[in-house]
C-alpha cells in the first residue's frame, strides 16, 4: 500500500486523515498491516514523531490495533462508536425530549423486526435479562443497567446494523436521565418489568404487530413516568467523558 505525500508542513491530524481515508475507502481492509513508521514517514513526507502521533490517534479511535510490533487495521467496536457519539450529542446539549422522539421512532420498529428475525441465541439472552430484572427489581442501578441492555438486545435481534449502532449512544445518554427515576417513582420498575415481559413474549412468538405495539406503549409509559417523577422533559442530558452517564 502506497500513500501520496502530504503537505510539507503537516501536523499529526493530517497523517491521521490520510491513513483513515485509506481505511474508510476500503483500500486498506481489517487485518491489513500498516507499513512501518519509517516507511509511512517517507511516503507522507513527514517526520516519524508526527507519524507516531497520527497513529496513536487512530489507535485511540479503534481504527488500528497492535499485533506484536505491527499495527493492524481494525473496525472500531460498537461501544467505542457509541461513546464517541453520545459525547458528541452531549456537547450539543441534547434534550431528553429529543431522545424520546427518536426512541418513539426506532424502538417500535426494532420490536417489529426483532419478532420477525430474532436468532435463538439472542432470545436466550433476552430471557436471561428478564430473569435478572425480576431478581434485582429493587436494585435501582441493576434495573437501569438491565433496561439499557434489554433494548440493546432487541436491536441486536433485528439483525439490522443501523438500528444496533443507533441504539447504543441513546442508551448511554438515557442512563443519566433514569438513574434517579426509580427513587422518585417506585412503581415505574414494576411497569418496566411488565412491559419487558410482554415485549419478549411477543418477540418469542414472532408476533411483530404485538411486539411493536408493546414497545410503543413502553416508550410512551417511560415519558409519563419521567414527567410524574418531576424531571424536566425538555432538560438537557449529559454524559461523563468516561462513558458513564452523570
Amino acid at each position: 500500500m502506497l500513500f501520496d505525500a502530504i503537505d510539507s508542513a503537516p501536523n499529526y491530524r493530517r497523517v491521521t486523515i490520510a491513513i483513515e481515508e485509506q481505511i474508510v475507502s476500503g483500500r486498506m481492509k481489517p487485518g491489513d498491516a500498516l507499513p512501518t513508521e519509517h516507511e509511512l514517514a517517507e511516503q507522507l513526507g513527514v517526520n516519524r514523531s508526527t507519524v507516531r502521533e497520527g497513529l496513536r490517534a487512530l489507535e485511540n479511535s479503534g481504527f488500528l490495533r497492535r499485533s506484536g510490533k505491527k499495527l493492524i487495521v481494525s473496525v472500531p467496536e460498537s461501544r467505542e462508536i457509541a461513546e464517541y457519539t453520545s459525547r458528541a450529542m452531549s456537547l450539543f446539549s441534547i434534550k431528553f425530549s429529543e431522545l424520546w422522539e427518536v426512541m418513539m421512532a426506532l424502538e417500535p420498529v426494532a420490536g417489529r423486526y426483532a419478532a420477525e428475525r430474532a436468532p435463538k441465541e439472542v432470545l436466550k439472552l433476552l430471557a436471561e435479562n428478564l430473569r435478572q430484572t425480576e431478581e434485582l427489581l429493587h436494585d435501582d442501578a441493576a434495573v437501569i443497567r438491565l433496561d439499557v441492555e434489554f433494548h440493546r438486545l432487541v436491536s441486536q435481534a433485528t439483525q439490522n446494523r443501523v438500528l444496533i449502532l443507533s441504539n447504543e449512544p441513546i442508551g448511554l445518554l438515557l442512563y443519566s436521565s433514569t438513574k434517579r427515576l426509580y427513587r422518585s417513582a417506585p412503581r415505574a420498575r414494576y411497569r418496566l418489568l411488565e412491559a419487558h415481559r410482554k415485549i419478549l413474549e411477543s418477540i418469542s412468538r414472532g408476533d411483530a404487530g404485538e411486539a411493536e405495539l408493546w414497545m410503543r406503549k413502553h416508550i410512551e409509559d417511560f415519558r409519563r413516568g419521567y414527567i410524574l417523577a418531576g424531571f424536566d422533559f425538555h432538560g438537557t442530558v449529559k454524559i461523563a467523558g468516561t462513558g458513564a452517564a452523570v
